[in-house]
């Protein structure tokens, strides 16, 4: 398992990839189960109301979730890359620019470790 986050305007967004031979997510929508690599991340945009308040940029916001968008893939370099773009995407659906997104690739027994 790898987690893909990203760190902009003051939050974070983490994903997460299933590996080959690891128990994917099952849900309705939920690529075939015979994908190599999964990718299992949130969806956000902006809303005038409802949703949860936020603080971007210094700014406080409403942001609204979709249900998690599940994606299979061949290759780990497939998975991590569609995963990049995704967090990416999502951040500047709350404006936040891409080149102020830092994104970073661990597996979870590694977070909190600096040398990861």
């Amino acid at each position: 398992m790898l987690l893909v986050r990203g760190h902009g305007g003051g939050t974070a967004l983490t994903g997460t990839i299933f590996e080959r031979g690891e128990e994917a997510p099952r849900y309705r929508g939920a690529p075939d189960e015979d994908a190599p690599y999964v990718w299992v991340c949130d969806e956000f945009y902006e809303v005038e109301s409802g949703g949860t308040e936020t603080t971007i940029d210094g700014q406080k916001i409403r942001v609204a979730f979709d249900t998690p968008l599940p994606r299979g893939f061949d290759t780990r370099e497939q998975a991590i890359t569609a995963a990049k773009e995704h967090i990416r995407t999502q951040f500047a659906r709350v404006g936040v620019a891409s080149t102020d997104v830092r994104i970073e690739v661990i597996r979870p027994e590694d977070e909190g470790d600096a040398a990861a």
